[in-house]
């Protein structure tokens, strides 16, 4: 398998946020605690040991091991749930939402990522252990968000009216959307694998939290990852003195919304990715997911009837915790109280607002994780590599935009020359004579010089782009070959990643597609991998 890798930076596909993040820019010091580089990972480990009770790991391990209860569990992974207990034991995270069949690649890619991280920080310091996790969204309410794969270009969708957490979801129904992704996958060999894992997964569990689990258990059990649900009672009640400041102190939402204060100083092009409410809890219960709101002195749940005073509303966090379910802004206190965890691996969107939270963890004095950009990759067959090669291209030039891609391609193949530059420079020469002879004579005659300049450069870019535009359609067959390659290498002009199910990619590598995602893709390398099988 032929490795190629290209700056996240040259891709074109990460936001200035993230590409500062990775040069370690100055301005985003302030962000973070320590930048995942392997060394670093020493004086958290220090810190987390510090900080972390010893008692939540007792109620850590019993969680974890009920929630596998009924579940085949691998000598790997029950070896971590164990060694969980002790104080040298730490994790490393990332988490995802209930996507159906995994949803995007790139499920697979934060996996990948956070198993080799534990293996790579394992042989660097030997007398700790290292757990690889993988957090389930099981409390996200956005089904319209989870409930699609695409295969081959078709959207695989689960059509169903739902409320509530996702992971309480019943998986009734869902033999409807395995007729779909059967007929599309046919009947060859290699896609029996795949049928009877959907099968088992969702046809054989009875929710969408165990459905999920069998399927990223089946996938990475050999590796001994392990998979956390956080809709668990005795995990809540850690977390219930926290939610109590947030929900009466509104904690996060001042501390947060000065950082992104301090973020947006930093630069006026970094997006804020999520902004703190003032209450970032849901009230959870029987299909219901619903944010609290303060309301005329009174603990509202947004679109029901329900209110609380303060004396109500603290005895049912006491007496349930497992009914308030943290949001976007929460989640991430959530999971670095109940574990013993040194960094997050994510997208570039999720370290975006993880950044935003730094400040909120030290008021709550909850050690801040290092945060670590998931590997990305772009899988392509020798068929495609050979196709680059003969359009006499590189793959780095296929992230570029696709207007921008033919437009520099067919100026490479042209036989005439289409960029006017030369004569938009030898134009200036002669305006500047005009400019000096103006100042001579009148000066008041430089304004009509000067439009007359930009009247003339203006008609050299019209006749440019006439020029490139006639050399398309001469030279149509090498556009609509190139066109053709991008888009099946950037299905929806996007990242790959983003639009395709790991399915299509098994189907193509078999049982080698994990195998060799686990050999190629390094955590601290940071470049975007291009493979080629």
């Amino acid at each position: 398998m032929d490795v190629e890798c290209i700056p996240f930076k040259e891709t074109g596909y990460f936001s200035k946020l993230i590409c500062d993040y990775l040069d370690q820019n100055e301005a985003l010091r302030p962000f973070y605690n320590r930048f995942p580089l392997l060394e670093n990972f020493e004086d958290q480990i220090k810190e987390k040991q510090a900080n972390f009770p010893k008692t939540h790991r007792k109620v850590l391990v019993d969680s974890l091991t009920a929630q596998y209860e009924g579940f085949e569990v691998s000598e790997s992974t029950q070896a971590h749930i164990d060694a969980l207990t002790n104080e040298n034991t730490f994790t490393v995270v990332t988490g995802h939402q209930l996507n159906l069949f995994t949803g995007p690649l790139y499920f697979l890619y934060k996996i990948v990522t956070t198993i080799n991280l534990a293996k790579e920080l394992q042989e660097k310091y030997p007398k700790q252990h290292f757990v690889p996790v993988y957090w389930m969204a099981t409390e996200d309410h956005d089904f319209d968000e989870i409930n699609y794969f695409n295969l081959h270009g078709k959207k695989v969708k689960w059509n169903l009216k739902a409320s509530g957490a996702v992971g309480h979801l019943s998986t009734d129904g869902l033999d409807e959307v395995f007729d779909i992704f059967a007929a599309e996958l046919g009947n060859l060999g290699i896609s029996e694998r795949l049928k009877e894992l959907f099968k088992k997964a969702y046809l054989e569990h009875s929710n969408l939290t165990d459905a999920t689990r069998f399927l990223a258990n089946a996938l990475f059990a050999e590796q001994g990852l392990l998979i956390v649900d956080g809709d668990d009672a005795a995990l809540k009640k850690l977390l219930m003195p926290y939610a109590e400041k947030d929900i009466f102190e509104h904690t996060p939402f001042q501390t947060i919304s000065r950082s992104i204060e301090g973020l947006t100083q930093a630069s006026a092009d970094y997006t804020i990715q999520v902004n703190p409410r003032e209450i970032n809890y849901f009230y959870l219960k029987d299909g219901l997911r619903e944010r609290i709101i303060e309301k005329h002195g009174k603990y509202h749940v947004v679109n029901t009837h329900m209110d609380f005073s303060k004396e109500e509303l603290l005895k049912e966090i006491q007496e349930f915790p497992e009914r308030f379910s943290p949001n976007v802004v929460a989640r991430p206190l959530y999971q670095e109280v109940i574990l013993p965890n040194l960094c997050y691996i994510g997208g570039g969107g999720e370290l975006a607002y993880w950044l935003e939270l730094k400040a909120y963890f030290e008021e709550l004095d909850v050690t801040f994780p290092m945060l670590m950009l998931r590997n990305s990759a772009l899988l392509i067959t020798k068929k495609q590599a050979e196709k680059v090669k003969k359009m006499d291209l590189e793959v780095r030039h296929l992230f570029m935009k696709q207007h921008s891609l033919i437009n520099k391609k067919i100026r490479d193949i042209s036989n005439i020359d289409i960029d006017f530059s030369p004569q938009k420079k030898l134009l200036e020469e002669q305006f500047q004579h005009m400019y000096e002879l103006a100042e001579q004579t009148d000066e008041s005659f430089l304004g009509a010089v000067k439009a007359q300049e930009v009247k003339q450069k203006k008609g050299l870019d019209a006749l440019e782009k006439r020029l490139l535009t006639a050399q398309k359609r001469k030279l149509k067959d090498h556009v609509i070959r190139l066109t053709e390659l991008q888009n099946e290498l950037f299905p929806n002009q996007s990242l790959q990643e983003r639009q395709l199910n790991f399915s299509e990619m098994y189907l193509e590598m078999g049982e080698d597609l994990i195998p060799a995602l686990l050999q190629y893709l390094h955590p601290f390398e940071a470049d975007f991998v291009v493979l080629t099988h």
